[in-house]
């Protein structure tokens, strides 16, 4: 019988059964061969992306610095008096030179724009440099180029642009940052899409951040998960998380610039203008944007709402809170951390979204900064867009110049997020 019971055993699939002696040996170093093959291969996908990030990031930086070759309408020497060079001369003297060599319909509006009594000798230098001596970029090098290869660089401009000035020259500089836009590359500004990235933003936030809550609160506390209703909202909440954001654009120009129009021109409180009428402001903007990002913060939010332990609101039942308070004072701020994280990545979604904006009206050349949320607009990605579609290399210098500050704008808003959140997590943790 026991020989009988052997020859079944042994006849038997071994199937999901551990082996025995070398086959199990065998099978134990097959798995740790695939386990390195599948560790290599995640670890190469990891450096690929390294790779890509740096050679993305030394792309931008290449191209905002470098040596620029230039030409005067007027060399600054010229304008020297008594042999007192331009930038030391008093501000009368500069005054003179500039009513001197420009149209007196100009010097009017200057004076319009503000008193030349009220100006400092830098704006006045500045006005100088712009209208008198009206420096012309003539050709850019990259930072790698004007590093590695400076001779060349003085040769190749000494060839090409005779009696050219050359110098370093960094694009991303304090005035680039305080100057509105311009066509002329040398004197252009990202200070007005910087104030409407930020307006459009805080719009988004405030229109997002408490509905995406709050859908994510009666979703997972109050809703009931049978009903066909809750199943399909759930369904679409998800399937609206994957739209294109073109498509939300369309959705802000049918809903927030054409049938609400009224609403986000201003022309309800009379406080619209003709410029701003049709509803192509900021606040269709922020509104557009809201809807875009509003799915990822209910999901994100009910994956933090899940993830507090049903030990927490059973202990709060079991003290009397109602249904609201034990949401309120311990659902919430346990999940907090992980709804702040959610938002994070939705708002950085956002903040660099174009196409959207594009449909809404977003603007591609505006020199006023927004006065409030009825104002015309223009963002940071558009105006990046906006210059590297110019012919010009300088221009594209320009781009390099603003993603750079987009991404220093990014990083302090995410900064800021994960500051809040961290400050959840200390208080969760001192309760």
């Amino acid at each position: 019988m026991m020989a009988l019971n052997q020859q079944q055993t042994a006849s038997q699939p071994t199937g999901g059964l551990m082996p025995s002696g070398p086959a199990y040996h065998e099978r134990v170093k097959a798995r740790q061969r695939r386990g390195r093959r599948w560790a290599i291969i995640f670890q190469a996908a990891m450096l690929s992306g390294i790779i890509a990030l740096c050679a993305l990031l030394f792309n931008i930086l290449n191209q905002s610095f470098g040596y620029v070759a230039i030409i005067n309408n007027i060399d600054p020497a010229e304008l020297a008096i008594d042999g007192v060079p331009l930038n030391e001369l008093s501000k009368d003297q500069l005054v003179g030179i500039l009513e001197a060599n420009v149209s007196a319909g100009l010097m009017r509006r200057y004076e319009n724009d503000m008193p030349f009594a009220q100006r400092t000798s830098e704006s006045v230098h500045e006005l100088i440099l712009e209208r008198v001596v009206e420096p012309q970029v003539q050709a850019t090098w990259g930072l790698f180029e004007s590093a590695f290869a400076r001779g060349s660089v003085f040769a190749d401009a000494e060839e090409r642009f005779p009696g050219s000035e050359v110098y370093f020259r960094s694009w991303l500089t304090t005035s680039f940052i305080s100057k509105s836009q311009s066509s002329e590359p040398l004197r252009a500004g990202v200070r007005t899409a910087i104030f409407g990235s930020l307006w459009v933003v805080a719009i988004t936030i405030l229109f997002s951040f408490p509905i995406g809550v709050g859908a994510a609160i009666y979703l997972e506390e109050y809703a009931h998960r049978e009903r066909l209703l809750n199943r399909l909202i759930q369904t679409n909440i998800n399937n609206l998380a994957g739209v294109p954001s073109i498509i939300y654009g369309m959705l802000g120009l049918a809903i927030f610039v054409r049938i609400l129009e009224v609403f986000t021109s201003g022309a309800f409180l009379g406080i619209g203008d003709q410029s701003t009428a049709n509803g192509r402001t900021i606040i269709s903007a922020g509104l557009t944007l809201g809807l875009l990002i509003l799915p990822l913060i209910i999901i994100n939010g009910q994956e933090a709402i899940r993830a507090v332990p049903n030990s927490l609101r059973q202990a709060g039942f079991g003290l009397g809170a109602t249904h609201w308070q034990v949401i309120w004072h311990h659902v919430l701020p346990s999940a907090m951390p992980g709804i702040l994280t959610g938002t994070i990545l939705a708002i950085s979604r956002a903040i660099g979204e174009t196409a959207p904006l594009v449909v809404v009206g977003a603007s591609t050349f505006i020199a006023l900064d927004p006065s409030g949320p009825f104002s015309k607009f223009t963002v940071l990605p558009i105006q990046i867009y906006q210059w590297t579609s110019r012919p010009q290399d300088e221009f594209r210098n320009l781009a390099a110049a603003a993603i750079l500050v987009l991404l220093v704008l990014l990083l302090t808003m995410n900064a800021s997020a994960v500051l809040l959140r961290n400050h959840f997590n200390r208080g969760q943790a001192n309760a």
